[in-house]
Protein backbone atom coordinates (compact mmCIF):
# COMPACT_ATOMS: atom_id res chain seq x y z
CA UNK A 1 0.00 0.00 0.00
CA UNK A 2 1.33 3.44 -0.95
CA UNK A 3 1.37 6.20 1.64
CA UNK A 4 2.39 9.84 1.89
CA UNK A 5 2.73 12.61 4.48
CA UNK A 6 0.94 15.97 4.50
CA UNK A 7 3.29 18.96 4.76
CA UNK A 8 2.61 22.01 6.95
CA UNK A 9 1.28 23.72 3.80
CA UNK A 10 -1.23 20.90 3.24
CA UNK A 11 0.69 19.47 0.29
CA UNK A 12 1.08 15.77 -0.44
CA UNK A 13 3.53 14.01 -2.73
CA UNK A 14 1.72 11.33 -4.70
CA UNK A 15 3.83 8.16 -4.81
CA UNK A 16 5.22 7.20 -8.21
CA UNK A 17 3.26 3.96 -8.44
CA UNK A 18 0.01 5.90 -7.99
CA UNK A 19 1.02 8.53 -10.57
CA UNK A 20 1.92 5.83 -13.07
CA UNK A 21 -1.28 3.88 -12.51
CA UNK A 22 -3.44 7.00 -12.94
CA UNK A 23 -1.31 8.35 -15.80
CA UNK A 24 -0.62 11.59 -13.93
CA UNK A 25 1.94 14.19 -14.94
CA UNK A 26 3.05 17.49 -13.47
CA UNK A 27 0.28 20.06 -13.80
CA UNK A 28 -2.55 17.51 -13.96
CA UNK A 29 -5.59 18.24 -11.82
CA UNK A 30 -7.25 15.85 -9.40
CA UNK A 31 -10.77 15.69 -8.07
CA UNK A 32 -11.78 14.34 -4.69
CA UNK A 33 -15.06 12.52 -4.16
CA UNK A 34 -16.49 11.47 -0.82
CA UNK A 35 -18.01 8.01 -0.42
CA UNK A 36 -20.92 7.37 1.90
CA UNK A 37 -18.69 5.29 4.17
CA UNK A 38 -16.20 8.14 4.74
CA UNK A 39 -13.76 7.04 2.05
CA UNK A 40 -12.20 9.69 -0.19
CA UNK A 41 -11.80 8.80 -3.84
CA UNK A 42 -9.08 10.61 -5.77
CA UNK A 43 -9.17 10.57 -9.56
CA UNK A 44 -7.67 12.56 -12.40
CA UNK A 45 -9.88 15.41 -13.58
CA UNK A 46 -10.15 14.89 -17.32
CA UNK A 47 -11.61 17.41 -19.71
CA UNK A 48 -13.87 15.87 -22.31
CA UNK A 49 -13.11 17.07 -25.82
CA UNK A 50 -16.80 17.71 -26.42
CA UNK A 51 -16.84 20.24 -23.58
CA UNK A 52 -14.38 22.43 -25.50
CA UNK A 53 -16.64 22.78 -28.53
CA UNK A 54 -17.33 26.43 -29.33
CA UNK A 55 -15.14 27.99 -26.62
CA UNK A 56 -13.39 30.25 -29.14
CA UNK A 57 -16.57 31.51 -30.75
CA UNK A 58 -18.08 34.77 -29.50
CA UNK A 59 -21.86 35.05 -29.08
CA UNK A 60 -23.47 36.42 -32.24
CA UNK A 61 -20.39 35.69 -34.35
CA UNK A 62 -20.92 33.39 -37.31
CA UNK A 63 -18.69 30.36 -37.72
CA UNK A 64 -15.89 30.73 -40.29
CA UNK A 65 -15.14 28.22 -43.01
CA UNK A 66 -11.70 26.61 -43.15
CA UNK A 67 -10.96 28.74 -46.23
CA UNK A 68 -11.85 31.93 -44.33
CA UNK A 69 -9.67 30.88 -41.39
CA UNK A 70 -6.75 30.14 -43.72
CA UNK A 71 -7.15 33.55 -45.36
CA UNK A 72 -7.24 35.30 -41.98
CA UNK A 73 -4.04 33.52 -40.91
CA UNK A 74 -2.36 34.37 -44.23
CA UNK A 75 -3.24 38.07 -43.85
CA UNK A 76 -2.02 38.11 -40.25
CA UNK A 77 1.32 36.52 -41.17
CA UNK A 78 1.72 38.89 -44.11
CA UNK A 79 1.05 41.88 -41.84
CA UNK A 80 3.58 40.62 -39.27
CA UNK A 81 6.26 40.14 -41.96
CA UNK A 82 5.70 43.70 -43.23
CA UNK A 83 6.14 45.04 -39.68
CA UNK A 84 9.36 43.07 -39.24
CA UNK A 85 10.67 44.18 -42.64
CA UNK A 86 10.10 47.86 -41.81
CA UNK A 87 12.07 47.51 -38.54
CA UNK A 88 15.03 45.99 -40.36
CA UNK A 89 15.13 48.84 -42.93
Amino acid sequence: MASSTITSKGQVTIPIEIRRRLGLRSGDRLEFLFGSDGEVIVRPKRVRLESLFGILRKPGQRALSVREMDEAVRKSVEKAWKRISRRKS
